[in-house]
Order: C-alpha cells, then structure tokens, then sequence
C-alpha cells in the first residue's frame, strides 16, 4: 500500500500567532481528546486562535482551544473550551519550562493537523512582538507583493 501524501493535512491554523509573535521554535505533540471532539475536528470545527499552552505540575495543557460540540454527540459532547492535555516526553516539558521561566517567553499551539491518522498539535516557543515589529513585517511583506508584480509584468 503506497504511503498517503502527508502534506495538507492542517485541520486548524494559527495565522495570528505568526502576525502576533516570533516563533523560535515548534514541537510537535500529541493532543488527549474525548470521540466527539475527534470527529468535530476532523470536520474542521476547531478554532486556535487566541489559544495558549501552561505547565502545570509536569504536563503541558493547552488552553482556550475552541472544539464546537459535534452535532451527533448529544451526550458524549464536553465544554468546547476545556483544558486538553498535550502529550510530550518529559525531556521536552523540561525545556519547554526552561523556556517559560524566562520572561517574554510563551506557548502557543500554531497548528492542528493529521498524522497517521492521528491528530497532532504543533507547540511553538514565541516571544511576543512589539507594535514596531508588527509594522516592520507589514512594511516587508508589501515590499516583497510589490517586487513579485513587477516580477509578474516584466514576464
């Protein structure tokens, strides 16, 4: 059986987490869901915008991650914003705590996607931007959209 292509397999993204911080760097962890809120997000149902992740007694959670309630559950739906545990190695929380004792410094789900059929959240150690910053990237990001039209017209 031939191996599925694995690209385009993003169920959630966190665009404003690129517009808001630096990224400096990403893990990829596994996420402990009930069933309905598997099936809810492989429907797209997920929203990780103004999503953040805590440690707290050597587990990492990620908080405020929207997963509406599957229309099908009834029941077996939970709260669409409750605590999910994240699933890392141990040597992993102990870096990701080195990094968020140090001030400035946060954890923020950027992505959620499908691996093997499972659902994985990619963690990213961010620092937050200043207002400055924010135009500095808008400034170099028009420039770049202006230089590819010129690029597109002189073809």
């Amino acid at each position: 059986m031939p191996k599925k292509n694995t690209e385009n397999n993003t169920l959630a993204d966190n665009r404003k987490a690129w517009h808001d911080y630096f990224i400096e760097e990403t893990y990829e962890c596994g996420i402990e869901l009930v069933g309905t809120e598997v099936k809810s997000i492989r429907n797209g149902r997920a929203n990780l915008k103004d999503s953040y992740a805590e440690i707290r007694n050597g587990e990492v959670f990620a908080c405020n991650m929207h997963v509406s309630p599957y229309t099908e559950g009834n029941i077996f739906n939970v709260d669409p914003l409750r605590k999910r545990k994240l699933l890392l190695h141990k040597t992993e929380i102990n870096k990701l705590l080195g990094y968020t004792t140090q001030k400035g410094y946060t954890l923020v789900p950027v992505a959620m996607y499908l691996k093997n059929r499972r659902v994985k959240v990619k963690l990213a150690v961010a620092v937050g931007k200043k207002n400055y910053d924010k135009r500095d990237a808008m400034k170099e990001k028009d420039a770049k959209r202006e230089i590819d039209r010129s690029m597109k017209n002189v073809r």
